[in-house]
């Protein structure tokens, strides 16, 4: 029976016949019908009015009335009992709300078209979210959804799972036993689509609940299990790749669920990634599965004794599925869209899916089973077989490194010989191991076996085939980008020329290609590029000048590039009036720039960037052309679209460059493309901002009030936040260098600037981000130096990093939970890994923050900092070598720039310092022992007896086993420097002065540390101006630790004269025979200081 009269109906049945109107105009009309005479004066009749239609319409009528009901309930309007914002449904008077979803439900009951059920079942699933999200109940729901689950219609199972599916949180506090019993009969219904809803609807509402809450589930795992075998043996490809993905889901998120049938869904996943009568889709979502074991799950993978070896087989075996019905490879060589999307192809699936087993299980695991099949597929007659060898050498080297870095010469061995392979798309996978090696091994590729690799692709740049020269043109980015000056010199004339020629090719690709490459040689090889300079830039300047038509846009632009970058290379002086000339030809280029999607106008930004560092100042006439689109970009809005209709989001799906986030029901489209314009611009004006400084000053006000500090809270895209964080303290330098330190204007703009700084501290929600956050505060705090803080700033920043510090210890809690509940040798997932390295580098950055305002604000700062006093003392004592060291560098800050008042804090600082100076972590040592020397050096008469007494713990340091290792050597000469403090300020307080001194000379050399070398030194130029006896009766080993620090570069400027002065008085005083002593040295090593000593 309708609750509304017959005209309302009529007027609605209107209404809904002119929203699916074909005519534009009369659906906008509608539209603005729908929003004016329903929507904002009487939400509730419409809302009834469309339950009403969809109980007794037509079929078509029935179901837009529900996709419309979904798509208003969940509008926001104004509450009129409490003005506060809700959600449109949940805005209604609860009597209202009661009588709409009461029909409601009966029309899910009683609808008998499927299509039209499903529309109804997504209805109620955005009625109950609301619900849930506010809290709220809904009593009947469940009721009716757990009879519909029982009932005889299968139809009516199936809805009910569906909704599951969609509003888990309906059922989460529901008795588990309810909950079990209700998906173990789903699992066993004698409907294939039930089954795989409950298993969907399973898996939503296992990922929703939390990990303890999980195992009460484990036991269901059987029973989705048991669902796939009778698909596989049905041959149903899209059911079975549902039941995939619901794996999928669970496996992601609780991996040791599947402990006791592992081997069993290994052996039965294989099955299926073999068996060629399915889809492909289904055979990739088994592997998977497969590959998210791997990455969850490591050590269970590893454990298993069929897992990795049929994983790699299977892997290898879809990588030969490439070019089926292209056997001599003629279609794919005429093909110029090197951009063809074939990320769905199972060679791209397999390799993929051994780059992730390489990330997941590394080398010793995966290397033996993937090199046994390699040697094999590359001595094979089918072509398939060595470009899937070739392509699996590309996809596991970076995970591999380690072990592979020892073997490259073997490796090469594999891989060089393809390049001259008869097949081009061998040849073309021989050039993408060895450009993706290069990367991968970058260093040891380009040091050690640049003549096994540039002689051997140098020559596949004259291939026949077009593809085959690009991919070895841009393998050759890969290698020089990676490659000192000295490595590429000798092959560059035949390097050039090669690409020279490829600037002829009739292909553009390839063209633009060579442009690409010739950067980057010209990037690498710096000055070296100079004599090559007077052929190339004419060409470049030529293709610059012409008039081009459209499609050669991208091929100007990579010309602009390459231009610009050899500019860089050979500098200003070497290119003269070419470099004004350049900069006028880019100027002509855009203002003729009309087209939106003119590729030449990102590369343009770039190369004005440049330009700038070629020229310094004498850019500055051009900014005024240069500034304006670049600021329209940095300043750019985000482009937002609320998409609530299906068909807009799959059109937005299609296009490039959007990201669509689910948020409460709706779906919110970002157009990240604009966003990472908007990223590079702001990086572009960091640039101009340091290179041009004070000369920047007229911009900088406009950019940091309209760009700079709004991109610090651009929540839509983390980049254009980091970017800003990096703008902020360059654009103040910039202000500074134009107006005075002391200016009035400075002191305006800081005052303007500190407070968002400060702002955004205690707002950013990305970890990594965040740590950028304080990077610019401090940055910041330099710029302005000296009691630039006030005691309101230095109280916001207290609270701030205190609520950082108390997310953190939460964070670190959780992880240690999740610690405690995996398996024995389940390793950390990729994802914890990152998270706490991101929190290792926030750490360090709040560290650098600390540094810096006891910098510049001295004692000022310690009232404040008193109330973060608990989480150092916590952090020194935790087990975590992180904590440990956050703690000491803040203790050694209090120490160096609070002087004698630190003495106030000794009781939280010594213990600390002493632990510190025992830590097996190098860099806690090094902390400690750097704390102990400046509380010498700073802490006046009261930490005289404590340094002192620490003298003995200081030569333990220096005596460690690897106390001169890489890892070691940064802790034991600053307990050398620590030392030589104490003997040099606190010798009042050592009972055998001339004992230690003649201990501490055996600390030497320093020959890494920069900042502790100058005190080590500058106490034995003191020992040897006084004539002690300590170097007098070891002055060739004196004379040799000297030599040592000068070749090392560790002593400069004053510090190396005056130590130079000394060396000399010694060699004198002691008489030695400095020609003998540095003629057991390598020549090197006498050029160096003969040339100190003349």
């Amino acid at each position: 029976m309708s609750v509304l009269p017959p005209e309302v109906h009529a007027a609605l049945a209107q209404l809904l016949q002119g929203l699916q109107a074909p005519d534009n105009v009369l659906r906008t009309q509608a539209e603005e019908q729908l929003n004016v005479d329903w929507i904002q004066p009487r939400p509730e009749v419409l809302l009834m009015g469309l339950v009403e239609q969809i109980q007794g319409a037509d079929d078509a009528t029935r179901s837009f009335g529900a996709v419309l009901f979904r798509r208003i309930s969940n509008r926001t309007r104004k509450d009129p009992t409490s003005d506060l914002t809700k959600e449109l449904f949940m805005s209604l008077l609860p009597p209202q709300r009661e009588a709409i979803r009461t029909k409601l439900l009966l029309c899910l009951a009683t609808e008998h078209l499927n299509q039209v059920r499903n529309k109804i079942s997504d209805a109620v699933a955005e009625v109950a979210r609301q619900y849930t999200e506010e809290g709220e109940q809904w009593p009947e729901l469940l009721g009716a959804l757990f009879t519909a689950s029982q009932s005889d219609d299968r139809n009516q199972r199936e809805v009910a799972f569906r909704i599951f599916a969609t509003t888990p949180g309906i059922i989460e506090k529901q008795h588990e036993d309810v909950v079990l019993a209700a998906f173990s009969k789903g699992f066993k219904d004698v409907d294939h689509n039930v089954q795989l809803t409950a298993a969907e609807a399973f898996s939503s509402f296992f990922r929703s609940i939390n990990r303890k809450s999980q195992q009460k589930y484990y036991q269901l795992l059987p029973d989705i299990l048991n669902i796939l075998p009778p698909l596989k043996e049905a041959s149903d490809s899209e059911q079975l790749s549902r039941a995939f993905m619901a794996l999928i889901d669970m496996a992601e998120v609780a991996s040791k669920m599947f402990k006791p049938f592992f081997n069993n869904l290994v052996t039965f996943s294989v099955t299926v990634i073999q068996d060629k009568e399915l889809t492909d889709t289904t055979r990739q979502n088994a592997l998977e599965l497969m590959a998210t074991f791997a990455e969850y799950n490591a050590a269970m993978c590893k454990k298993d004794p069929s897992y990795i070896s049929e994983m790699v087989t299977q892997c290898l075996s879809l990588m030969t599925d490439v070019g089926i019905d292209d056997d001599d490879a003629s279609e794919w060589n005429s093909s110029e869209d090197l951009d063809i999307d074939d990320s769905d192809a199972n060679h791209v699936a397999g390799e993929q899916t051994m780059d992730r087993l390489a990330n997941r299980l590394g080398g010793q695991a995966l290397l033996p089973p993937t090199f046994n099949w390699l040697p094999r597929m590359m001595n094979s007659s089918t072509w398939r077989d060595r470009h899937a060898a070739l392509m699996a050498i590309s996809a596991i080297s970076e995970g591999c490194r380690e072990l592979m870095v020892g073997e490259l010469d073997k490796v090469l061995d594999l891989v060089v010989p393809a390049l001259r392979d008869p097949h081009p798309r061998v040849r073309w996978a021989g050039c993408n191991a060895l450009g993706q090696m290069s990367t991968d091994f970058a260093g040891p590729m380009q040091e050690k076996y640049h003549n096994m690799v540039l002689p051997s692709i140098i020559p596949v740049l004259e291939s026949s085939e077009p593809r085959v020269q690009a991919h070895a043109a841009a393998a050759l980015v890969n290698f020089c980008e990676e490659a000192e000056k000295n490595v590429l010199e000798p092959y560059l004339d035949n390097l050039l020329q090669h690409l020279l020629l490829l600037l002829q090719s009739p292909k553009r690709f390839v063209q633009e290609q060579a442009l690409s490459t010739i950067a980057t040689v010209a990037d690498s090889a710096e000055s070296a590029f100079g004599r090559y300079y007077d052929t190339l830039m004419p060409l470049l300047f030529n293709v610059l000048r012409e008039e081009q038509s459209k499609e050669y846009r991208l091929l100007r632009a990579k010309a602009m590039e390459c231009a610009t970058l050899i500019a860089l290379a050979v500098g200003k002086e070497r290119m003269g009036a070419d470099a004004l000339g350049l900069v006028q030809l880019l100027g002509t280029i855009q203002e003729n720039i009309t087209d939106q999607d003119d590729p030449q106008a990102s590369y343009l930004l770039h190369c004005w960037g440049r330009m700038c560092r070629v020229l310094g100042a004498d850019f500055l006439p051009y900014l005024p052309a240069v500034m304006p689109p670049l600021t329209s970009l940095a300043g750019a809005k985000a482009d937002i679209q609320l998409l609530d209709d299906d068909e807009q989001i799959a059109t937005i799906e299609q296009e490039e460059g959007w990201e669509l986030v689910p948020l409460k029901g709706k779906v919110i489209g970002i157009k990240t493309s604009a966003l990472e314009d908007k990223h590079m611009a702001i990086e572009l004006i960091v640039i101009y901002a340091q290179v041009l400084q004070g000369a920047f000053e007229p911009y900088v006000n406009d950019i940091m009030d309209k760009i700079a500090l709004p991109g610090l809270a651009f929540f839509f895209h983390d980049p254009v936040r980091v970017a800003s964080a990096k703008c902020v303290p360059q654009l103040l330098n910039a202000y500074k260098k134009a107006h005075g330190p002391e200016s009035i204007q400075l002191g305006q703009l800081w005052e303007r600037t500190v407070e968002k700084v400060l702002e955004v501290l205690s707002t950013e929600p990305a970890i990594d981000t965040l740590a950028e956050m304080y990077t610019c505060f401090y940055e910041c705090v330099e710029v302005i130096g000296k009691n630039c803080l006030t005691k309101t700033h230095m109280e916001t920043f207290v609270e701030s990093a205190k609520g950082v510090l108390e997310e953190y210890q939460n964070r670190v809690k959780e992880r240690a939970e999740e610690a405690q509940e995996r398996d024995d040798g389940e390793e950390e997932t990729e994802e914890m890994l990152f998270a706490i390295e991101d929190d290792q580098t926030l750490l360090s950055d709040m560290n650098k923050a600390f540094h810096t305002i006891f910098k510049n604000m001295g004692v000022e700062f310690l009232p404040f900092w008193e109330r973060l006093l608990i989480f150092c003392d916590n952090f020194a004592q935790s087990p975590d070598p992180t904590q440990r060291q956050w703690a000491i560098c803040i203790y050694d800050d209090v120490l160096e720039f609070c002087g004698p008042q630190s003495w106030n804090y000794s009781p939280h600082i010594i213990q600390p310092l002493v632990a510190g100076m025992r830590d097996d972590v190098a860099a806690n040592r090094q902390a400690a022992v750097y704390g102990v020397g400046i509380a010498a050096r700073f802490g006046g008469e009261a930490w005289a007896e404590f340094v002192a007494a620490s003298l003995p713990v200081l030569f333990e340091v220096t005596r460690r086993p690897n106390a001169r290792e890489e890892d070691d050597v940064y802790a034991t000469e600053n307990a050398s420097a620590a030392i030589a403090k104490i003997l040099h300020y606190c010798s009042n307080k050592v009972a055998n002065v001339q004992e230690v001194v003649t201990a501490w000379v055996d600390t030497l050399p320093v020959t890494n540390d920069e900042e502790a070398a100058p005190y080590a030194y500058s106490f034995l130029a003191q020992l040897i101006e006084q004539q002690n006896p300590a170097v007098l009766q070891q002055a060739a080993k004196c004379f040799t630790f000297i030599v040592q620090a000068l070749e090392a570069e560790t002593l400069q400027g004053q510090t190396a004269s005056r130590i130079v002065g000394a060396a000399k008085q010694l060699v004198a005083t002691a008489g030695l025979d400095a020609n003998q002593l540095l003629a057991g040295m390598s020549p090197e090593t006498q050029h160096t200081v003969r040339a100190f000593f003349g």
